[in-house]
């Protein structure tokens, strides 16, 4: 895995709210803007804060839904999404899902042994 600072993702009902609350209340720094997208950075934590209908917010194979609160994650990035999945297998690691493609990069979520997610992402930092 290369080496690169961890990045929370939250799930967010409202972009523009949630870019107004980081930037005007905690003072983070708008790094994008994209459709129901953003990154923002306070320091060396970012935090994307992903909308209704990005690619890291759908809903799971089995049905359930992301929500604010119950799916916030570490976003890990990796240069070859496969081979890290390949080797994650062989450990016995649980996938939440299928790869998600989008317009910055490809994901999967994998489980931590109590079930925390992990979000490991091939693709530019905070693009998706």
């Amino acid at each position: 895995m290369k080496s690169s600072p961890a990045v929370v993702r939250y799930i967010v009902t409202d972009v523009d709210r949630s870019v107004e609350f980081y930037t005007q209340t905690l003072g983070f720094q708008l790094r994008q803007r994209t459709g129901p997208f953003a990154a923002v950075s306070l320091g060396n934590l970012e935090l994307i804060l992903s909308g209704p209908g990005t690619s890291g917010a759908r809903p799971m194979p089995d049905g359930r839904r992301q929500e604010p609160g119950g799916w916030n994650r570490v976003v890990l990035y990796v240069d070859d999404l496969a081979a890290r999945m390949e080797a994650l297998g062989r450990a016995g690691a649980h996938f939440r899902n299928q790869i998600e493609t989008g317009p910055g990069g490809k994901q999967i979520q994998v489980e931590d042994p109590d079930g925390n997610p992990i979000e490991i992402h091939e693709g530019g930092r905070g693009r998706t």
